[in-house]
């Protein structure tokens, strides 16, 4: 090799800067270098001892090698996350034994949620006016003839016209009339 490739490499090694470690005793480094024209900066982790195993790189630790924040993980960061991840596996570990005596004795515990009675269907109707409640009243009280038996429907709905009118609230659908 010649002595400024030795001189260069030398000089990448020494401008490398640590920025942390993980608890596998894992070093992450970053050092910045020219790619193309542009000030690009490296990042790479390095692997305690001989075993050189991926898995055992934090994902915190991963999203910053890839890029994808641009601070690296501060030990107090990677403490709060590492007991946060100890409680959900202690929360997982409680609802396996729950659901292994649930198994067991063969009762489920239930949870509702809302209301215990059947929904009020006829409020839900009243918000629609052509089916109001009142409306039915007198339709079919309209309906009927003076005898008191169902006739056909002779009458005509004169507050509905065959096109529609109004825009938004005050809109009114119009009544579909069989061509002649």
């Amino acid at each position: 090799m010649s002595k400024q490739l030795v001189s260069r490499l030398l000089g990448m090694f020494r401008s490398r800067t640590q920025v942390g470690a993980d608890k596998f005793g894992n070093r992450y480094f970053t050092r910045v270098e020219e790619v193309d024209g542009a000030m690009k900066e490296k990042r790479w982790v390095e692997f305690k001892g001989s075993d050189q195993d991926p898995t055992t790189v934090p994902v915190e630790w991963i999203c910053w090698l890839n890029g994808q924040r641009k601070k690296a993980p501060t030990p107090e960061e990677l403490a709060e996350l590492e007991a946060r991840r100890e409680l959900v596996k202690q929360n997982i570990e409680l609802l396996k034994k729950k659901e292994e005596e649930e198994k067991k004795t063969g009762v489920r515990s239930v949870k509702t949620v809302g209301k215990f009675e059947s929904p009020n269907l006829r409020s839900f109707i009243q918000q629609f006016p052509d089916t109001s409640v009142d409306q039915k009243k007198e339709h079919d009280e309209v309906s009927r003839s003076k005898d008191g038996t169902d006739t056909e429907d002779a009458t005509i709905d004169t507050t509905r016209s065959s096109e529609p009118t109004g825009t938004g609230a005050t809109f009114k659908p119009g009544t579909w009339q069989p061509p002649t």
